[in-house]
C-alpha cells in the first residue's frame, strides 16, 4: 500500500492505544474515547493512520450529534492525494 502523502511503501502496522476528547472548553466534563486501533505509519513521512471501530465511533457520533457542536466538520478537503504516483 502507498503512502497518501509521499507515496512510500515503507510503512509500519503497529498497535496503540490513544484517548480521543472532545475540543473546547464547554466539553471538559465529558469523558475522552478510549481506543486500541491498529496504526498504520510510514516510514519516510509520518503520515499515519487508523480506523476507530464501530462501537466507539457510534459514541463519538452520538455524543457530536446531541451537542450540535462545531466537533462535527467537513472534511473532504482534508485528503491527501498520493505524490509521486502515475495513475
Amino acid at each position: 500500500m502507498y503512502c497518501l502523502s509521499c507515496g512510500s511503501t515503507r510503512q509500519a502496522e503497529l498497535a496503540a492505544e490513544m484517548m480521543i476528547h472532545f475540543r473546547g472548553l464547554e466539553h471538559r466534563d465529558k469523558p475522552g474515547v478510549l481506543l486500541f486501533p491498529e496504526i498504520r505509519v510510514c516510514l519516510g513521512c509520518g503520515l499515519s493512520r487508523f480506523t476507530v471501530p464501530e462501537t466507539e465511533l457510534a459514541s463519538i457520533t452520538r455524543v457530536t450529534l446531541e451537542n450540535k457542536s462545531d466537533t462535527l466538520k467537513e472534511s473532504a478537503g482534508d485528503v491527501a492525494l498520493p505524490l509521486g504516483i502515475a495513475y
